[in-house]
C-alpha cells in the first residue's frame, strides 16, 4: 500500500519545488542588477545610519572625514570580481566607539557598483538602491 502513495507524494514534492524555485528566481532576478547576482545583498535604506551617511557623501563628492576615503581598493582578498587596478574605491564607514577607522567600509566600482563590508573585507554585500 505504501508503494502506491510514494509516486504521488514524490510528484507533489517536485511540483512544490518547481513552483518555489521559479517564483523565487523570477522575483530575485528582476530586482537585482547583474553585478550583484550570486552574492548577498542589502537595500541601501537597511544599512547602518553611518553607512547611509557615507553613501550621501559619496553621492555629493565629499567632503570625506578620513584621508584614505576615495583611495584605490586593491581587492587583495578577491571577494569582489577581479578588475583592473583603480576600478574600485573605498570609503570609511564610521563605527561608533572605535578610535580608528574600524572595520566598516563602502567600496564602489567604476561601473556604479556599491558594496558594503562590516568585517574589514572578509565579506561583502551588494548595496541595492
Amino acid at each position: 500500500m505504501l508503494n502506491r502513495f510514494v509516486p504521488r507524494v514524490l510528484g507533489l514534492v517536485l511540483v512544490c519545488l518547481a513552483v518555489l524555485v521559479s517564483g523565487c528566481s523570477a522575483e530575485a532576478g528582476s530586482d537585482v542588477p547583474a553585478w550583484a547576482r550570486g552574492m548577498a545583498t542589502v537595500q541601501a535604506d537597511r544599512l547602518p545610519a553611518e553607512a547611509r551617511k557615507t553613501l550621501r557623501r559619496i553621492d555629493d563628492g565629499g567632503p570625506f572625514p578620513y584621508e584614505k576615503d576615495g583611495a584605490v581598493f586593491g581587492n587583495f582578498e578577491r571577494e569582489l570580481p577581479r578588475r583592473k587596478r583603480g576600478y574600485y574605491r573605498e570609503y570609511t564607514v564610521r563605527t561608533p566607539g572605535e578610535h580608528d577607522r574600524g572595520a566598516r567600509r563602502i567600496v564602489t566600482g567604476g561601473g556604479g557598483e556599491i558594496y558594503y563590508t562590516d568585517d574589514h573585507y572578509a565579506s561583502f554585500k551588494a548595496v541595492l538602491r
